[in-house]
């Protein structure tokens, strides 16, 4: 198995089956080996009893991952607020060898954080008879506190050898690993274990339409509703619709197949509420491998545990064309499949799948000097390479501070102003990765076949961390295709964490805002001076306008305070902190408006900018041939009559569109690369020691 994980020792984890009490502090070592071949487990988890509590409730929405090794081969649906949930789910496993044990670990969903460990333990696939189902009652513990009480897991699961075809299957991939780099090459060249791990199979697009005859939540007989979708480890979060029973969203996103069968979407609505839980509306999921593939389905679900309906178009098409492989071994240096590239992008193929703006290649290399996260001084670090919600993971090189991956990644670019991000983390069992640092590149600014070592970052961006990594990145893209694309909404990125109050960040888009102000005080200023005239009766008309203002001001916040009274002291301080964050947030998105303008002059993106001017020669052009009222026209009849050609099309505005992609000023200096020491390279100092 390609880049297995090394097992840690999990001696406090017990294993209680319905007739023996195995202890697991043994290693699978001193067990006797099955014959070689390979097995199929039927896993049928049944239900949790008296599970750890993780939110503010009381309660927790808990679900299980399955792992053999590194790789998970199962994950159940989330039950939401349960502590004795029953799940009932079935898994078909197969199996190489039973040196390794199967892993359970409980999770706790929190949507837009990190999810809470709940508790794990492991099954001895050794110690199973085959061909007989086993009842097996696990109890979970946490190997940081083990005295805890975090409750039990019970299983029934089923061991049977596999014989004939799927052994030949087994034992070639074992031949197939050990030939030459030449022949992993040819396909993805990788074992297939390790690409149904970190490999996507295809895409389900989802638009998001309407709701209908929702529950109403709130006491004026209305919902605040959103929804909530989740695909495995994949989130999406669709924004508020205030005071409808009736919303219209209009939104469109991707998620990533990793199974051939498809897998089900669960899907939640909810009603937001200031100060307080958001309350649960329903219920609803689909199930992709009902689905036909190549084909849109328009699909009206219903609610289950509530009311109403949701409206969706789901569409599922082949993957893209994504890779990992060895460095011996990828695309560009093989000159016939350069030329295929290149062919597949070249501009006499501008009409050929506008979606498919360019293709990526990132050779991750190696890191240096990164930070200790482990109480031995060392760290286990593993790397993760994203290019907007494409995913993809390296091996982890254990116990070392100067790893060597020397992997390549291949990612269809389907906007050329998107951000690579590398993170490198370390991995810790049992707990959420620690982050080690991170760099932001823009593809736009990336110098083709460069080896370049990019100094490490904070989680902000905005100074540097300890270490730094090699990369050499290759982009290779159609400049009309990215030109229209650039027209479209930006694809929006569903795994972020939500925002939060911070007082240094609040100052922040404070200042930036007040920046943008001063433009325009100072731009009035001029517009005075050129008519070099005071104006009392214009001094006079403003004081008017700003004292009604502050007027009607005073009454609305005494309205507010009138239904204040009413609200516990709790309520009012999440409701204080909501709107700050929302201040926040508008202050962000004004402040960062001005600042787009602003770059788009400045050339801060040449491709922009440019951009911008070939656009404005073509008005220009037409201008002189065609007249301003045709040209308002056919704008204005293509505008009203969108919704009835199109019933469920998006609505965007291109401007906004374009401007979406300027980087403000705090995204240029996220992206901006700090220069390496060189000092502080380990290789540096090993000469420096040998002279």
């Amino acid at each position: 198995m390609l880049d297995s994980c090394k097992l840690k020792s999990a001696c406090n984890l017990p294993l209680i089956c319905n007739k023996k009490i195995h202890t697991v502090g043994t290693s699978n070592a001193d067990v006797p080996l099955a014959d070689p071949g390979m097995y199929q487990l039927d896993i049928t988890l049944k239900r949790g009893q008296s599970l750890a509590a993780r939110d503010r409730g009381g309660t927790s929405d808990p679900y299980v991952k399955f792992k053999i090794g590194r790789k998970e081969v199962f994950r159940s649906k989330i039950i939401h607020k349960n502590l004795n949930p029953v799940w009932e789910e079935k898994a078909c496993v197969l199996v190489d060898h039973l040196r390794e044990p199967l892993y359970i670990k409980v999770f706790d969903y929190d949507f837009g954080l990190q999810d809470d460990f709940m508790g794990s333990a492991f099954l001895d696939l050794t110690q199973l008879e085959l061909n007989r189902s086993t009842d097996v009652t696990l109890t979970l513990k946490d190997p940081h506190y083990p005295d805890h009480d975090l409750g039990i897991i019970l299983l029934s699961v089923v061991l049977t050898p596999k014989e004939g075809e799927s052994r030949d299957v087994t034992m070639l991939m074992r031949k197939s690993w050990k030939r030459s780099s030449k022949f992993q090459s040819q396909s993805l060249r990788l074992s297939d274990q390790h690409r149904k791990s970190h490999l996507w199979r295809g895409i389900v697009s989802i638009t998001l339409i309407e709701g209908r005859d929702l529950k109403a939540m709130d006491s004026n007989g209305l919902s605040d509703p959103y929804v909530k979708f989740r695909l495995g480890h994949q989130k999406y979060k669709s924004k508020i619709m205030p005071k409808t029973l009736n919303p219209q969203w209009r939104e469109q996103f991707d998620f990533h197949l990793y199974e051939e069968r498809g897998g089900i979407i669960d899907i939640t609505a909810w009603d937001k509420d200031a100060g307080k839980r958001d309350d649960f509306i329903g219920r609803c999921q689909v199930d992709l491998s009902a689905l036909s593939r190549e084909q849109t389905h328009k699909m009206e679900l219903q609610l289950e545990e509530g009311e109403g309906h949701l409206v969706l178009l789901v569409t599922l098409t082949a993957s893209a064309t994504v890779s990992i492989s060895d460095l011996s071994a990828n695309s560009l240096e093989d000159q016939k499949e350069r030329e295929e590239i290149l062919k597949r992008y070249s501009p006499l193929r501008i009409f050929h799948n506008l979606k498919d703006v360019g293709f990526l290649q990132v050779k991750v290399i190696r890191a240096e000097g990164l930070m200790a996260a482990d109480v031995t001084g060392k760290s286990d670090p593993f790397c993760v390479v994203e290019l907007n919600n494409d995913r993809l993971l390296t091996h982890t090189v254990y116990k070392n501070l100067n790893p060597e991956w020397n992997k390549v990644f291949t990612f269809n670019i389907k906007d050329i102003h998107s951000v690579l991000e590398v993170t490198v983390y370390d991995e810790d069992r049992d707990r959420s990765a620690d982050f080690l640092g991170k760099v932001a590149i823009p593809l736009l600014s990336i110098q083709n076949g460069e080896q370049k070592a990019y100094v490490l970052k904070n989680k902000q961006l905005t100074g540097p961390t300890k270490g730094v990594i090699y990369l050499e990145i290759d982009v290779i893209f159609n400049a009309v295709k990215a030109s229209l694309r650039t027209l479209i909404p930006k694809e929006q990125k569903y795994i972020e964490e939500e925002n939060r109050l911070s007082k240094q960040l609040l100052l922040r888009n404070f200042i930036r805002m007040k920046r943008c102000v001063m433009v325009l005080v100072n731009a009035a200023y001029y517009i005075n001076s050129c008519f070099d005239w005071d104006s009392p009766p214009r001094s006079l008309a403003a004081f008017v306008v700003v004292e009604d203002m502050l007027e009607d001001e005073e009454e609305e916040d005494d309205k507010d305070d009138k239904d204040g009274e009413k609200k516990g002291f709790i309520n009012k301080i999440y409701a204080i902190q909501e709107v700050c964050v929302s201040v926040q947030n508008i202050l962000d998105e004004v402040a960062s408006f001005g600042e787009r303008i602003k770059n788009t002059f400045n050339w801060t993106v040449p491709f922009l900018s440019w951009l911008a001017i070939v656009a404005l020669c073509v008005f220009t052009v037409v201008l002189y041939f065609i007249p301003l009222r045709y040209i308002v026209l056919v704008w204005g009849i293509n505008k009203f009559t969108k919704k009835l050609r199109s019933p469920y099309a998006i609505d965007n505005n291109e401007l906004l569109d374009f401007l979406s992609r300027v980087p403000s000023d705090v995204q240029v200096v996220q992206y901006q690369e700090l220069k390496p020491d060189p000092s502080h390279s380990p290789y540096k100092r090993k000469k420096n020691n040998l002279g």
